[in-house]
């Protein structure tokens, strides 16, 4: 597949960059709507790029571009990453995804049904949404310094439905896979991130706590405002609710695997690559291809699952079975994962193709639904449809 002439694999930042006319020109459109601030867009192929703009500012006040290497919060974009390192654990015999959670959380043994019946929650039902588990209050959801502390407070709070009989999306259910990951690895869940997945795929500026270095790089949040007596429609600077008021190079505060990474479009890519590789890195098997298959393959049956109608369910990611609305234009079977602020990342096995939206826009009424990634998309889509 190649949808424009192009030689290249990761820029060196010299040779001209590939380009999709149609995508750049969408995201250009939503920066003088003031719809975003900036955007950066990727599409990889398995060993290409295919795809790359940046368009926008990084600070609206300051008039600082942004750049290919500006650094984004990812958010719920961690979610397919945390759902990679369960399996690896999985590949490697250290669990399995249908393993009760008390056999490596004893203090998960008192969580009980609202009326005092036990249950039984899986790691599948975890990584599916399907688990039941509460959320701690907004206040202090984000404020435990250890997975290991927030468990124990996730343990204390009522299970709302049997597990496995509904989808109702949970935080507290990914951040507890990722406490059984440092169990049964031996490592805190930052480094084995760092160490299993960042550093074998090159994913240099991929971390929850960010260096001062990267710091310089991460780009400002932004809410829309509209139109008003105090003026027309504008972008107003906006915060990153995980921090909890602080940095992010504050460490006193837990590896949030449900949303604490902050990354770039290249690195993204990366990660991207090695799934549509069939968990393939160079000649490393970094995941096994039956745990590719994991993370595409809906198991959440027949549920109703959200943000967005004719999707399921797979191991840390959202699958599209019936495109529609903000999906019509990609295939069935594409699967990924957004975030809060806007990000996106969609993995098309039919088309052999990925695509990566960086924004940072605190405000979408449905971030999942926007019309930046459905122009995003629909213009891949189209650029395919033409080959």
């Amino acid at each position: 597949m190649s949808l424009v002439t192009s030689a290249m694999t990761w820029s060196d930042g010299q040779a001209a960059e590939p380009e999709i006319p149609a995508i750049s020109q969408a995201m250009q459109s939503f920066v003088e709507d003031k719809e975003i601030a900036g955007a950066v867009t990727l599409v990889v192929g398995p060993d290409s790029v295919e795809h790359v703009n940046v368009v926008g500012l990084a600070d609206v006040e300051k008039e600082t571009p942004l750049q290919r290497d500006t650094i984004f919060w990812i958010a719920s974009m961690t979610k397919p990453i945390t759902g990679a390192c369960v399996l690896m654990m999985q590949d490697e015999g250290k669990l399995s995804v249908d393993d009760p959670i008390t056999k490596y959380l004893p203090e998960m043994q008192q969580l009980k049904m609202k009326d005092g019946s036990p249950v039984t929650i899986t790691i599948r039902h975890l990584m599916t949404h399907t688990s039941g588990m509460s959320e701690l209050p907004g206040g202090s959801a984000y404020t435990a310094p250890t997975l290991e502390a927030v468990a124990k407070e996730y343990a204390k709070l009522p299970v709302m439905f049997e597990p496995g009989s509904e989808w109702k999306y949970s935080q507290t259910g990914i951040n507890t896979a990722a406490r059984i990951v440092e169990v049964v690895s031996g490592m805190s869940f930052d480094q084995f991130v760092k160490a299993r997945i960042c550093k074998p795929l090159g994913m240099k500026d991929t971390a929850f706590y960010l260096n001062a270095d990267q710091m310089k790089r991460l780009t400002n949040t932004y809410r829309v405002m509209p139109a008003d007596q105090d003026g027309p429609k504008r972008l107003e600077e906006a915060t990153i609710r995980i921090l909890s008021g602080g940095t992010a190079m504050n460490r006193d505060r837990f590896p949030a695997a449900n949303g604490g990474l902050f990354s770039t479009a290249d690195d993204y890519g990366k990660f991207c690559q090695m799934l549509l590789r069939e968990g393939r890195v160079g000649d490393q098997q970094l995941l096994s291809k039956s745990a590719v298959e994991q993370m595409r393959t809906i198991c959440t049956g027949d549920i109703v699952t959200g943000f967005t109608p004719g999707n399921g369910w797979a191991i840390g990611c959202c699958v599209v079975r019936e495109p529609q609305g903000v999906t019509k234009a990609v295939t069935p079977g594409t699967f990924g994962h957004g975030g809060a602020h806007g990000t996106q990342a969609w993995i098309d096995p039919a088309n052999q193709v990925a695509m990566v939206l960086m924004v940072q826009r605190a405000n979408f009424p449905n971030s999942d639904a926007s019309k930046v990634r459905q122009a995003f998309g629909e213009a891949l889509m189209e650029s395919l449809d033409r080959e």
